[in-house]
């Protein structure tokens, strides 16, 4: 290839890449199901790209590298202290739960398709893991209950690097075992790939973790040097030990993220961002490597394999998992559906089946078409059903009415208890730790964090939320709240209060109407203005309305004393007040409102 076409070819999986990631924000569907699409469409069916004369001796070793970068950032996730919080289900679903799966898969394999058995082990590891890249955005479509939706989401953070793990322990094994030179000399050989990459794995997480602790480092440096040591890790480990460096970074990212006194939210967000840049370019040129007459030569087998993991090895995970449980059996049936694979399966069965392939082990490139059709098998059915099935089973939530409330701060808590008492789903977000713990310690529910990062993106639960509510002392950060979740919600549910410096800008520096949403109460409610009227002794109220006491008659009592902030209808829809609204309660509504005390 010349150098134009090397060019274009770089722009055209660049244009492709944010194609599929914005059509997936579009439709809220995973991601991973248009990239691998696009990368088939451009390589095996079209012809348009050749990753092997793109890249020609660097393609595995870019491979090599993004896996171990993505290996990493999932690890970086798993908190050990999450354990005791995630519930007996969750508990029981990534261990003797997963433990099942992986065990149907493996007969199926090795009886339906005539694999060995070591191979049917690494493919069954490779193709029990879901993880919140897929997870995430099936569930904001589907919206089951949020007792499925914890459980699904929470299965999905934990078991991406457990999986991940467990595949790379297996993997290990096999190459161990291919060596040809006895099982003595290959458990040898596996329990020193075992020992290198765990003993390089700790130390380098012991090591980067003291230089960010004792800020050897500047803040700016830390994620270049996380990038470094991940590296370094990776190839050194390699270089000691064959096919220790996934190993190695893994435990790597567990040590570091449980490591006491050491902050790794921004190198976090950082691999976040880097992941997703490294995802969205490898999915496309794995996929774009595909074998598929390999896949069709398999014929009908691959639809069986199929059958048997989602009708087989995820109901009976699910049998296991909530026994004893407080689970009805629709919630368990909506649970035993819903398991599309995701990320780790795909990136780490390419590198993995080509390093098999190399060593001689017979069938490995099958690997790769094998667990592709999988992930794209499993997207797309559940995608396409698990919302119907939802309704159908009388799980899935009405439609998403709640609130969620930007700032923690104290206005925000004291309307966010008045929602509540009104029947209605709330979720403060705050990036004060103080703030967070008043509204914790007041019963509310919250989520530490900003939630335009990307962190929020996979691990902020929208389920049952219909409106925005911007709250926050900052008018930047309601407006790019406003603007992250215009999508989510739709132009008419989103609220902020007025901010008093704003009206003082001249239009160039004021921010758009469009940007900011709709102004909750009127255009004088400012925060500062809700702040001083709660301090001077102003409360939030509900009143019902009947025949006898009418809309007229509650204006009447209260009069300006009262700012009409919501409304309840006679269906338990709540509606939010806004300038521009129009309501006209009649009987069986209840209206919140703040109500000044009488002057003296």
């Amino acid at each position: 290839m010349n150098e134009t076409q090397i060019l274009l070819a770089f722009g055209g999986i660049g244009l492709a890449a944010l194609a599929c990631q914005w059509l997936a924000w579009r439709l809220k569907l995973p991601a991973i199901l248009f990239l691998l699409l696009s990368g088939i469409l451009a390589g095996p069916v079209l012809g348009w790209l050749n990753p092997q004369e793109l890249f020609g001796p660097l393609l595995m070793p870019l491979v090599s590298l993004s896996v171990a970068l993505i290996l990493f950032e999932g690890s970086l996730t798993l908190h050990l202290s999450q354990w005791r919080e995630i519930g007996s289900v969750v508990h029981r679903l990534v261990t003797i739960g997963a433990l099942s799966t992986w065990v149907v898969i493996t007969l199926a394999t090795h009886w339906l398709l005539g694999f060995d058995w070591l191979l049917a082990l690494l493919l069954g590891t490779l193709t029990l893991v879901t993880g919140p890249t897929v997870i995430v955005p099936m569930l904001r479509v589907v919206r089951p209950r949020a007792s499925i939706a914890n459980i699904l989401r929470w299965e999905g953070i934990v078991i991406d690097p457990i999986g991940a793990l467990l595949a790379v322990v297996v993997y290990s094994f096999i190459i161990a075992s291919a060596s040809g030179e006895g099982l003595k000399h290959s458990l040898l050989v596996f329990a020193g790939v075992i020992a290198c990459g765990t003993l390089l794995g700790i130390a380098g997480g012991w090591l980067l973790g003291v230089v960010l602790r004792r800020q050897w480092l500047p803040e700016y440096l830390h994620n270049l040097a996380a990038l470094a040591a991940v590296l370094g890790i990776f190839i050194g480990s390699n270089q000691i030990m064959h096919e220790s460096g996934l190993l190695a970074v893994t435990l790597m990212g567990m040590w570091l993220a449980n490591m006491r006194g050491v902050d790794v939210r921004h190198i976090l967000h950082f691999k976040e961002n880097l992941s997703v840049l490294l995802i969205s370019g490898l999915f496309i040129l794995l996929a774009a490597r595909l074998d598929l007459s390999a896949m069709l030569a398999l014929g009908p087998l691959v639809l069986i394999l199929l059958l048997v993991i989602q009708l087989i090895a995820r109901p009976l995970n699910i049998l296991i998992s909530t026994a004893g449980s407080n689970l009805n059996w629709r919630e368990r049936a909506l649970l035993a559906w819903i398991a599309p694979r995701g990320i780790v399966a795909a990136a780490v069965s390419a590198i993995f089946a080509i390093r098999l392939d190399e060593a001689g082990y017979e069938g490995a490139l099958l690997l790769v078409p094998l667990t592709f059709a999988v992930i794209i098998g499993t997207v797309v059915l559940q995608s396409a059903t698990a919302r119907p099935i939802a309704r159908l089973l009388k799980v899935a939530e009405p439609a998403p009415s709640g609130f969620l409330i930007v700032g923690a701060n104290s206005p925000a808590r004291q309307i966010g208890k008045a929602l509540q008492q009104l029947g209605s789903r709330v979720l403060l977000t705050d990036s004060s730790w103080e703030n967070i713990s008043a509204a914790r310690m007041e019963g509310l529910p919250t989520y530490f964090g900003n939630p335009a990062s990307q962190h929020a993106d996979a691990h902020l639960d929208l389920i049952g939320l219909g409106h925005l509510l911007a709250l926050s002392p900052s008018g930047e950060l309601n407006t790019l709240a406003v603007m992250r979740f215009r999508h989510d919600f739709g132009d008419q549910r989103l609220f902020s209060l007025a901010n008093s410096q704003e009206s003082r800008r001249s239009d160039k520096h004021r921010t758009s109407h469009k940007h900011r949403g709709k102004l909750l109460g009127n255009d004088s409610l400012s925060y500062s203005k809700l702040a001083s009227l709660l301090a001077q002794g102003a409360e939030f109220y509900s009143t019902t309305l009947t025949e006898g006491f009418t809309w007229q008659d509650y204006q009447a009592l209260h009069g300006e004393r009262a700012t009409l902030l919501f409304a309840r209808d006679t269906s338990g829809w709540v509606h939010v007040l806004s300038s521009d609204s129009q309501l006209q309660p009649n009987a069986g509504w209840t209206l919140l409102a703040l109500i000044q005390p009488p002057a003296p």
